[in-house]
């Protein structure tokens, strides 16, 4: 079978394996989409584990199951989660799933024509896909439920003004979602045609983020923002995100810069006007139930974010789109196209 190592974002290879045969408790898959992540891009990240296979955000049928595994069958459309918490840990028994301490392996990357799910996951990591769920539509699975996750943390409601900084893949979900619960959007992206695309989504202001973001958004939102989203990983958005936080406001880094950069935080302004700063790092199975359900009720509609459908051949153009991130939203791998 066919599949891509990644050794940075500028060299993958293409190469031939042979096709792994499931044991008693495994079983195999034939990828049909994965999403190319932002974090894939990430080379901070990914580079520790080089050369890797990656590929995270799947839609994949069943192809053969090992003997004791009556879960699933040959056929199935399934999404598999990257990695599955334990659940009876106790991280895992306060929320803080993506924190397991128990997590021992991980789904094989997705950016090849087949994979070998273990035990582990099949049990705890497999979803069934809904008929109306298609396999390019599984790829939004995992980052929505990422979405999903932070929004919950920072106690998203009706009402609130939201400001998005940062409008690629997963800040245009975060705006989807926002909207959803009925918060008035703003969105912010030095790119012009992210932020229109944001406007058609239904964002309520725009900004440019090249310009001064707080002015604009006192501006035109008659006050700063209750909760500040930065997916953007730019040093300039941790900087702006800062000045346009209003009182007892809740600033979301989902998103981050390298670990070499020095983050300055207004500690003593944010004191005073009691902001809440968090974090959200990955997302937990009630969050990708969840998820499932937004999509397959088409409360959440993912399609109009899909900007390209590449082949495995084809993968180093589609790292290439996104990360240049002008061209493109969503980038789908297709492994056995082509």
């Amino acid at each position: 079978m066919k599949v891509a190592y990644w050794y940075n974002n500028k060299d993958i290879r293409i190469e031939e394996i042979p096709t792994p045969i499931p044991k008693s408790k495994e079983m195999l898959v034939k990828v049909i989409s994965c999403g190319i992540c932002g974090s894939d891009i990430v080379e901070w990240y990914r580079l520790p584990r080089a050369p890797l296979v990656q590929g995270h955000e799947i839609g994949a049928q069943v192809v053969k199951t090992g003997k004791s595994i009556k879960k699933y069958k040959p056929g199935d459309r399934v999404f598999i989660a990257p990695k599955a918490p334990c659940m009876e840990c106790y991280y895992c028994r306060n929320g803080h799933y993506p924190q397991c301490s128990e997590v021992k392996e991980r789904l094989p990357g997705g950016f090849a024509e087949y994979i070998l799910v273990p035990e582990i996951l099949i049990e705890k990591g497999t979803y069934l896909l809904p008929e109306n769920i298609t396999y390019d539509q599984s790829t939004f699975i995992e980052p929505l439920a990422c979405v999903i996750r932070a929004q919950r943390l920072a106690n998203v409601k009706k009402g609130q003004s939201m400001l998005v900084i940062g409008c690629g893949m997963s800040g245009l979900l975060n705006v989807k979602l926002a909207l959803t619960k009925g918060c008035r959007l703003i969105a912010a992206d030095i790119n012009q045609t992210k932020l229109e695309i944001a406007g058609h989504m239904g964002a309520d202001i725009t900004i440019n983020a090249s310009d001064n973001i707080a002015d604009h958004l006192i501006e035109k939102n008659g006050k700063k923002a209750d909760i500040v989203c930065i997916c953007a990983s730019a040093d300039s958005a941790l900087e702006q995100a800062w000045k346009c936080i209003d009182k007892g406001g809740v600033i979301v880094l989902f998103a981050v810069p390298g670990p070499d950069k020095k983050v300055v935080v207004p500690v003593n302004d944010f004191w005073m006007k009691e902001i809440t700063i968090l974090t959200s790092y990955y997302c937990g199975p009630p969050d990708i139930i969840e998820a499932m359900k937004l999509i397959e009720w088409r409360h959440i509609v993912v399609d109009d974010l899909i900007t390209h459908r590449l082949s495995l051949t084809e993968i180093a153009k589609g790292f290439q789109l996104v990360t240049d991130g002008k061209q493109s939203v969503k980038v789908i791998i297709k492994p056995n196209n082509g």
